[in-house]
């Protein structure tokens, strides 16, 4: 026997209704557990990471250059670093690369 379209609509409802709200209550509540990254906290993540990495390098440069780089004032330091903080292709030092690599030689 077959089936009126009510009869299918009425089989089907529950379904139709559970897809629908899981769709909307779904994507707002996976937000507000921090389930979901925005594609603005993700660029923040790869910049620091390569700012970290290019940190690492200029640390590791300055020291063969000026094995204490610790016992110089702020100005040196921050000038060593600036000198080593420039990366193979660039013509200046990031700002934030600077400011990492002096941090680490003072350490």
């Amino acid at each position: 026997m077959m089936k009126t379209a009510s009869e299918k609509w009425e089989s089907v409802k529950p379904m139709v209704y559970a897809l629908a709200v899981g769709l909307v209550i779904g994507p707002l509540f996976s937000n507000y557990m921090g389930w979901q990254v925005t594609g603005g906290t993700s660029r923040a993540q790869i910049r620091a990471g390569i700012v970290e990495t290019q940190a690492v390098v200029c640390n590791a440069q300055a020291r063969l250059d000026n094995a204490e780089p610790n016992k110089l004032d702020w100005s040196a330091r921050n000038d060593l670093a600036k000198k080593w903080s420039v990366t193979p292709g660039s013509s200046a030092a990031d700002s934030d690369v600077t400011s990492a690599c002096s941090s680490k030689l003072a350490g």
